[in-house]
């Protein structure tokens, strides 16, 4: 690939990636432990992410356990739960930290539908959005030593860049919508 595009197609990939780990981080019913990513807890004074504070694991298919590795730790991993948007209330028995998974309604599952479809538009968004950055910097390769044909071969190939982007994009908001919906 040319270096010319390949800085583009990085971007595209990073969008893709970002939107990936955002998906991860909505929660469809089932215990993942990837919707504690964004959390930080207050580990003396630092906001430290929550995987590196303790154990987690899922040991029922609607339950995530939290086992911090100091005991000091539970009042702040449960603060920093119940600030957070994870919306579960945290039980703990003095040792682990217990996350219960409620059954997601269907009127629930609907606005999660909703919410990745959004996310999934800004992603495409995204991507035209570097796919845009592209032209507008081969168009000023085209004042220097670089011919029209060449110009119009990088666009084509940018264009056949953004076209898989948005076409992975889609099969990405597909899998996430069925996973939601799925009971």
């Amino acid at each position: 690939m040319n270096e010319k595009l390949q800085q583009f197609d990085t971007k595209m990939t990073k969008a893709y990636d970002f939107l990936a780990a955002d998906f991860a981080t909505i929660r469809a019913g089932r215990a993942n432990p990837h919707i504690l990513d964004k959390i930080k807890v207050n580990y003396y004074g630092t906001p430290t992410p929550i995987q590196q504070v303790g154990n987690i694991t899922v040991p029922e298919p609607r339950m995530i356990q939290i086992a911090p590795w100091e005991k000091s730790l539970i009042k702040e991993i449960e603060k920093a739960l119940m600030a957070s948007d994870v919306g579960i209330t945290p039980s703990n028995d003095g040792n682990v930290i217990r996350l219960v998974i409620p059954e997601l309604t269907e009127e629930r599952r609907k606005e999660l539908v909703k919410e990745v479809k959004k996310k999934g538009e800004e992603g495409k968004v995204a991507v035209r959005n570097i796919r845009r950055d592209g032209n507008d910097y081969f168009k000023k390769l085209a004042k220097e030593d670089v011919s029209e044909d060449e110009i119009k071969e990088l666009e084509s190939s940018l264009q056949k860049l953004t076209d898989k982007y948005v076409k992975d994009i889609e099969k990405l908001v597909e899998e996430k919508s069925k996973e939601i919906l799925t009971v």
